[in-house]
């Protein structure tokens, strides 16, 4: 018999762990093309392998996205914000959603991923996470600095 489930195990090594953002992709028309039982498999696959990510340490976050249709665009044109309906570029495959991992090194999250069901809908775009802390230390100085 087994006892409470202790929750997700601990990364290996935290300090040499680096969180990763992968961007995931979809073509809609190929999501599309499913049977409502193949979608449903899929989806299925995809949480389930989420939990595998999340029991080992390496799943840190992540939401999937609504429709391109949803989005509004922001740019900054002549001194102003300029607001406009529907996503940045079209393109045949779209942002499905986000997943921060967190991973040894990019080989690593390479690997992780591309084990992941999802690829199957498009692909994956996977970067490193910018540590901003210093610079982020440097403006709050400034900032206080300023206030004086």
């Amino acid at each position: 018999m087994k006892g409470p489930n202790p929750g997700p195990k601990p990364p290996i090594n935290p300090q040499s762990n680096m969180k990763y953002i992968c961007l995931g992709n979809i073509d809609p028309s190929k999501f599309a093309s499913f049977t409502d039982a193949e979608r449903n498999a899929m989806m299925d696959s995809c949480f389930a392998y989420d939990d595998q990510l999340r029991a080992n340490g390496h799943f840190q976050g992540g939401e999937a996205l609504q429709p391109p249709d949803a989005a509004m665009t922001l740019r900054y044109a002549n001194g102003r914000v300029v607001v406009t309906d529907g996503p940045f570029a079209e393109t045949k495959e779209q942002l499905g959603g986000i997943m921060i991992l967190e991973a040894r090194d990019l080989n690593h999250a390479v690997e992780l991923i591309s084990k992941h069901p999802g690829v199957k809908f498009g692909p994956w775009e996977i970067r490193p996470a910018a540590d901003l802390s210093e610079m982020m230390r440097e403006s709050e100085a400034r900032r206080q600095t300023g206030k004086r």
